[in-house]
């Protein structure tokens, strides 16, 4: 219990929490970002990765609660963070100077932060629970769009389950959405050009030895999933993805 409060209420400890959550969520990212991208393979493969998906709810919601904690602890360890940093300055940030080696991300970690949480809440309303008020769809069976598989040797089609491909090509046709989309992987892949080069910093990984390595790998590895997330709307959009 000692060891809890200590991470709770210490400066370093919740720098740490936000390291180690913010890992996780960075591993998720990627691993969400090599699922969606299984589109480009055809419906078959990305319709048989959500069917695997949905034929393990014991495992999808262990990670759905565990991903939500970890999000919740990100969130709070950075805010807390933020308002110890603003209290311990004799001048507010709205008039204090920025320090000339503090880039822009590292500037709007925190905002950027909350409307990538904002925008996780809505892309879950959209895609996941499928509410009609946000998906902007006119077509009336996006809530059930099923994929039908023939099973010899009646040649019967029977319903297999959502039809993952046809619902994101549906999704993204809508400029709107997918414009939104976009800004909200742009602002995540900002949030992660600093943040995965501070997570080293914060557990003590980063010196001036491998520091500009860091900071280089981070803004790479920001741009590739940039690229891969907006590559699926911008190829739906261009007619490529039908």
């Amino acid at each position: 219990m000692n060891i809890v409060a200590n991470l709770l209420n210490s400066s370093l400890g919740k720098k740490f929490i936000m390291a180690v959550t913010g890992c996780a969520l960075f591993l998720f990212v990627i691993g969400h970002l090599l699922g969606n991208l299984q589109i480009f393979l055809g419906p078959e493969a990305i319709n048989a990765y959500g069917h695997f998906l949905q034929s393990k709810p014991g495992l999808v919601w262990s990670a759905r609660i565990g991903l939500l904690a970890m999000a919740l602890l990100h969130v709070w360890s950075a805010i807390k963070l933020s308002a110890e940093n603003k209290a311990a300055r004799p001048i507010g940030y709205a008039d204090a100077p920025a320090p000339p080696e503090a880039s822009y991300a590292s500037r709007t970690m925190l905002m950027s932060g909350l409307i990538i949480a904002a925008f996780l809440i809505y892309h879950l309303l959209h895609f996941t629970v499928k509410v009609p008020a946000v998906n902007l769809i006119k077509d009336p069976e996006f809530r059930d769009f099923k994929t039908l598989v023939t099973y010899y040797p009646d040649f019967v089609p029977v319903e297999r389950g959502q039809n993952v491909y046809r619902m994101m090509v549906a999704g993204f046709r809508v400029r709107l959405v997918s414009g939104f989309y976009i800004l909200a992987m742009a602002l995540l892949c900002l949030h992660l050009s600093h943040g995965v080069s501070a997570m080293f910093q914060s557990v003590g990984l980063k010196n001036k030895a491998f520091g500009p390595l860091i900071d280089s790998i981070a803004l790479v590895a920001a741009w590739v999933i940039f690229l891969g997330y907006v590559s699926i709307p911008v190829a739906v959009l261009a007619g490529i993805l039908k």
